[in-house]
């Protein structure tokens, strides 16, 4: 593999990482406070639609980022309303967050825009771009720093948008907070004996709440990026699963941010391949036959289903995860 090439899968790995990578540490954070979060899919979608919709109307990406992140909490706040004040079933809410989601975002696409669900692109100056733009190319990087470092370093590494930085940042951010500091160590001890929590005086619930609303600003983000930085514009179920495989690099990460870290970036990297090996054909000795573009493109939703077949039952989830806290009188 030559330079190029290896800075451009490297560049792609890390775009597509960025909005699993996200919604992975959304759900690390209501699942650590013992809130089953299948509503990933869901949020992210809706916040993509908010974010795309208010960007095309005002012309402003703040505006967009802003509306993105005010549904994904609200979404957020209505699954803690359901399961945490009203103890209902956890995965049943989340499944229908993503089915609600999933219908009305055409349903306002059609009576907002009238373009079957989707929205109008989003203007070029309102997308984030990278912070170097010029590098986006191979070539520009390349002529400022060199051969290998343009396209791996500069190209690969230093032309992504902020918040591609910051969704790797806020591993750090997450760990930092659940492994040192106080609240981080009160959410993570009510995902595993709410009752002790409760004991010593912490409201449950609204650690609970805290750590939803927490997941709703990361899918808000998560979901943003995929209209104004990935994408031009908002079109159905452009989520396209992304919120199940963020779930499943949780688990695969046994709900801890750096591990989950490395399985969005598995899962990040066999899709930006997929992409690259569109169009190859199978070895001489095999028949030499192209393969299938489907084939390549199911690589990482099979990868999901190896993952959890395998390692789901390994898993250690926090002790509390899906149990409803009733106090004790």
């Amino acid at each position: 593999m030559d330079e190029v090439m290896m800075g451009s899968v490297l560049a792609s790995t890390l775009r597509v990482t960025t909005p699993l990578l996200l919604c992975a540490l959304a759900g690390l954070l209501s699942e650590r406070a013992g809130v089953v979060d299948i509503g990933l899919e869901g949020k992210m979608l809706f916040a993509a639609f908010a974010a795309a919709a208010a960007a095309s109307a005002s012309h402003s990406t703040g505006l967009g980022i802003m509306a993105a992140i005010a549904v994904a909490c609200a979404m957020s706040m209505i699954h803690g309303f359901a399961c945490v004040s009203h103890r209902g079933d956890q995965v049943v809410s989340g499944v229908a967050l993503n089915m609600v989601a999933a219908g009305l975002t055409v349903v306002l696409g059609i009576a907002w825009f009238s373009q079957g669900g989707q929205t109008p692109p989003v203007d070029a100056s309102v997308r984030l771009t990278g912070l170097i733009p010029s590098w986006s190319e191979p070539a520009a990087a390349q002529a400022a720093l060199g051969p290998w470092l343009g396209a791996v370093l500069g190209h690969g590494v230093l032309s992504h948008n902020v918040l591609v930085y910051l969704a790797f940042a806020l591993v750090a951010a997450v760990w930092f907070f659940m492994e040192r500091t106080r609240p981080g160590l009160r959410l993570r001890a009510v995902g595993e004996n709410p009752a002790m929590v409760d004991a010593a005086g912490v409201s449950v619930a609204g650690l609970r709440y805290s750590a939803l609303l927490m997941n709703g600003v990361l899918c808000g983000l998560a979901g943003s990026y995929l209209t104004l930085a990935q994408n031009a514009a908002f079109s159905p179920n452009m989520t396209a699963g992304r919120g199940y495989i963020a779930l499943a690099a949780l688990i695969f990460g046994k709900w801890k941010p750096v591990p989950t870290l490395l399985a969005c970036l598995l899962f990040g990297f066999l899709d930006a391949l997929a992409i690259r090996m569109q169009g190859v054909s199978l070895p001489a000795a095999l028949g030499g036959a192209e393969v299938p573009v489907q084939a390549i493109q199911a690589l990482p939703y099979l990868l999901t289903v190896v993952l959890l077949a395998g390692f789901i039952g390994q898993a250690l989830a926090p002790k509390a995860l899906g149990l409803p806290y009733v106090k004790e009188r």
